[in-house]
C-alpha cells in the first residue's frame, strides 16, 4: 500500500540531501542556526525553551520533535515545556486580538495610510463593550500565561518576543519589548531570542525541504 503520509520522522533523514544541492547556503544556515542556539547571555535552555515555543508557531512537526528532545536533554521538564507552549498560544491568539485593532480602525473609516499607528492601543477597551465575555476570556488566558511560574517572568517576556516576531505583530513586540525592559532584560539578551526566532522560523522552511525532495522524487 502506497504511504500516504506527508510527515514522518523517517524523512528527516533526507535532510542532508540539500547539503549537497546547496552545500554553500546550507552550510551558511547550519552555521547560524549553531550560533543562535549556543549558550550566550541567554542559556542554552532558556534558547530551547524559545525554540519549542516558536516551533509551534510556525507549525513545523520536524522541529518540535528535534527541540523538545534537545530542550528535554537539558532537564527542561514536561511542565517548563507546557509553559512555554502556553506564552506561544497566548501570543498567537495575541497577534489576533491585537489585529482587532486594525479591524475597529477599518470599519470606522478611520484607516489612513499609517495602519499600525501606536495610539491604535488605546482602542482595546472598546471589545470590552463589543464582546465581553470573549474579551475578558482572553485577558484572563493572557494573564494567566504570562504569569511566572516554572519559567521566570523574564524568560516568558524574551519567549512572547520571539514569537512575536514570528508572528508579525507590530503592537505585541512593541507591549513585550517594553515589558522586558521593565524586567531588566537588555538589548543584547532582546537580540538573542529575535535570532534564535530567525533561526527557527528558517529552520522551519529547510525542514520542510525533505517534503519537497519527497514530492519531486515520487
Amino acid at each position: 500500500m502506497e504511504n500516504n503520509s506527508l510527515y514522518q520522522k523517517s524523512y528527516f533523514r533526507r535532510l542532508p540531501e540539500l547539503a549537497e544541492l546547496a552545500p554553500d547556503t546550507f552550510k551558511a544556515f547550519a552555521q547560524f542556526d549553531k550560533l543562535a542556539l549556543s549558550d550566550g547571555l541567554l542559556t542554552k535552555k532558556t534558547k530551547e525553551l524559545i525554540a519549542v515555543a516558536v516551533a509551534h508557531v510556525t507549525g513545523c512537526p520536524y522541529c518540535i520533535d528535534l527541540h523538545v528532545t534537545n530542550a528535554k536533554k537539558l532537564e527542561v521538564s514536561k511542565e517548563e515545556m507546557a509553559e512555554a507552549i502556553m506564552v506561544a498560544t497566548a501570543l498567537k491568539a495575541g497577534s489576533a486580538m491585537a489585529h482587532g485593532l486594525n479591524a475597529l480602525q477599518a470599519f470606522d473609516g478611520e484607516n489612513n495610510e499609517d495602519l499600525y499607528q501606536k495610539s491604535n492601543l488605546s482602542r482595546f477597551k472598546e471589545f470590552t463593550e463589543l464582546s465581553p465575555d470573549g474579551f475578558h476570556g482572553f485577558n484572563q488566558f493572557d494573564q494567566a500565561a504570562m504569569k511566572p511560574g516554572l519559567i521566570s517572568g523574564k524568560d516568558k517576556e524574551l519567549i512572547a518576543i520571539a514569537v512575536a516576531h514570528v508572528t508579525g505583530c507590530p503592537y505585541c513586540i512593541e507591549i513585550h519589548t517594553k515589558n522586558a525592559k521593565k524586567l531588566g532584560v537588555s538589548r543584547e539578551e532582546l537580540a538573542e531570542s529575535i535570532l534564535v526566532a530567525t533561526a527557527l522560523k528558517a529552520g522551519s522552511a529547510i525542514a520542510h525541504s525533505v517534503n519537497a525532495l519527497n514530492a519531486y522524487d515520487s
